[in-house]
Formats: structure tokens, sequence, C-alpha cells
């Protein structure tokens, strides 16, 4: 990882805090990039604003957006619903696209009490041609990454490959959490010539040192190199990048401890995480 890769999720800082202190944070920090959390994002524009504004306060800050994230993508729901959902991550593209950001993170629903089961692979057949139907409405800059674990389908590294391939569609690929990795049935040998290519895009975290099983894929996160974690998430990051990614690696966080912080307060720390994993 080089430091013009580091990104941070704005989730991962004090959720309560405005916006604008949030990105000053990062910026004072070191940050250049950062992901937005594309609800709280509406919610700001909502005051009176246009992208524009956003957009002139990033680059005050010498920030840029690498991409966004706020809801599933339906695929199992009612006709009705399913055109309000995918109407919902049209809008959040292009806004996306206005704002220079590049990946849109998706989690998946699923078939519901009402849905008759159907053998594997149908269901997840069913979500990739849905993400594909989809990300051909999408600004051509705009991929579509599904997270697995986010979904109670798509629920390991493997499965949200075989839901981007059923895709077949360039801009459709898988999101990458370290998190989720630890957490789901997921292996090392999945991180191979067949998935590398599909990731979009990467969260990065440390995760106390747990089972998988045991573990709260959110709560339970900590930052790189804290001392507090079990992963080797510079060793990850060095084997997604043999497999040829060349895109962002966003700290994400869920930290209770720190989200009761101030930004300013703990920025630069994060800062220092990412940093420490690069070269």
């Amino acid at each position: 990882m080089k430091p013009e890769q580091i990104a941070i999720a704005t989730v991962s800082t004090a959720p309560k805090e405005p916006l604008e202190q949030r990105l000053a944070a990062y910026s004072a920090a070191g940050f250049r990039t950062v992901e937005l959390q594309l609800g709280r994002t509406k919610e700001w524009l909502a005051q009176g604003r246009r992208t524009k504004d956003l957009l002139n306060l990033l680059e005050s800050l010498h920030l840029k957006c690498c991409g966004g994230f706020e809801c599933a993508i339906e695929c199992f729901s009612d006709l009705q619903r399913r055109r309000k959902n995918h109407a919902l991550l049209l809008a959040n593209a292009r806004l996306l696209a206005e704002l220079g950001g590049g990946v849109m993170v998706v989690g998946t629903d699923g078939p519901g009490e009402n849905v008759p089961v159907v053998p594997y692979p149908s269901m997840l057949n069913r979500v990739g041609k849905t993400l594909g139907q989809v990300a051909r409405r999408f600004p051509a800059s705009v991929s579509l990454a599904v997270e697995f674990n986010w979904s109670p389908l798509v629920k390991s590294l493997r499965s949200a490959v075989l839901a981007a391939q059923a895709a077949r569609h360039p801009r459709v690929g898988v999101l990458f959490d370290t998190a989720h990795y630890h957490c789901t049935s997921s292996k090392w040998e999945d991180l191979n010539h067949t998935s590398g290519p599909l990731i979009k895009h990467v969260h990065v975290n440390d995760m106390l040192p747990k089972p998988g099983e045991y573990s709260n894929c959110n709560r339970d996160r900590v930052l790189p190199g804290s001392g507090q974690g079990c992963l080797d998430v510079k060793g990850i990051i060095q084997r997604i990048e043999e497999l040829g990614y060349k895109g962002y690696f966003s700290l994400e966080l869920f930290n209770e401890a720190l989200w009761r912080k101030p930004s300013s307060k703990v920025s630069s720390a994060m800062y220092r995480a990412m940093a420490h994993l690069c070269g």
C-alpha cells in the first residue's frame, strides 16, 4: 500500500459530529481521501447546500472522495419496493459521480420467508443478475462492490465472488473487509487469481483476539497496529496487492471508544495506523 491509497470512511469517527469538523480533522491528520456515508452526506446537503458546496469544502481541505455507501441492494422484495431501492442506488451513484467517487458499496437482501428456497447457486445468481442490472444504469465512472457478510446470502468472499461473476458486468465486483474476512468462513486460499481481479474496494481494520464465530464484526474492530488486534493486516494487504489490486484502502471502524472522542483527537492516530501499513 502506498500513502496515496490511504482513505478513511467517515463512519469511523464521532457519528453525531458535524461533517465539516470530521473532514477538517481528517485533513489535518494527513488523510487526502474519504469514503462517505451517503445517508449523512445527503442530510448535510439537504440543509440548503448543493453538491458543489461539498466539492468546494473537500477541495479547500485538500480532500477527495473515493466512494460511499448507504444501504443494501434489494433483489427479492416486491417489484415496487425493488424499483424504489434501485432508484435510490442510482441517485446515489449519480451523486458519487458528481463528487468524483468511483465505488459504491452495497450489501444485499435475502429471499424472506415467503420465497421458496431453491438450490444453490440459484439465489446467488439472482443477486448477481440484479447487481448487473443496476450497475448498467450507473454512470460509467462508478462501480458496484458487494460486501460479504452484509447479507443473509452473501456470507463469505467465495459467495461474493460468485454473485459478482453472475452479474456479468465489468463494474460489478467485491468489497473486501478484513473484519468480515475474520468473522466468516473465508479462507486465505480464497484470496486467489479468481477473487483478486474482482476486488473493487478494501476496508481496513484489525479485530480483537477472539475466534471469528465469537466476534462481532462491527464492535470488535480496533485500529491496526494498536496492539489490541489479532490479524495480519499488512500481510492481507500485500496479498491483495499481489493479485493486482491498485485501489484505495479505507479505514472503517465502528469502535465505540473512538466514537466517544472528537475526530480532532483520534484522526492522527488513525492516519498513523494506516501509514504504518505502507511499504
